[in-house]
């Protein structure tokens, strides 16, 4: 337990910092006017997720998966995850329970940072 934890610990350090530079990078060559860099990192990293599910999957390596994927990846974007779960719902036949996964996700964060956002404000203000 103590091992993956401290292999998540540092794979979402690297994956931190890679989706930082990666923000910076963006924006230093596509200017402030669209969010690419977080565009650039959501597909990247669900690329990446899928590249991880297979090769772990038909090489082995679930040692590594608390390092690459919670680790790196989630501290790159945790949209790979997102990503992964909609398709997994998808490919076990549960279609309906794989949009409603979307839906909800998409709809309820967004009402989620509008309510925190509303709420602060009042605090604040």
């Amino acid at each position: 337990m103590m091992t993956h934890l401290l292999q998540v610990a540092l794979g979402g350090a690297i994956g931190a910092s890679m989706r930082y530079l990666t923000n910076v990078g963006a924006t230093r060559m596509m200017g402030h006017g669209f969010p690419s860099g977080t565009m650039i990192v959501n597909v990247l990293g669900s690329f990446l997720m899928g590249v991880l599910i297979v090769a772990i999957t038909k090489k082995g390596g679930q040692h590594m998966a608390p390092l690459l994927m919670t680790g790196i990846l989630g501290g790159f974007t945790t949209f790979s995850a997102f990503s992964l779960d909609t398709l997994t719902l998808y490919e076990r036949g549960e279609h309906g329970l794989a949009l409603g996964y979307v839906l909800a996700s998409v709809g309820l964060s967004l009402a989620a940072i509008v309510a925190g956002v509303f709420a602060t404000r009042m605090v604040l203000a």
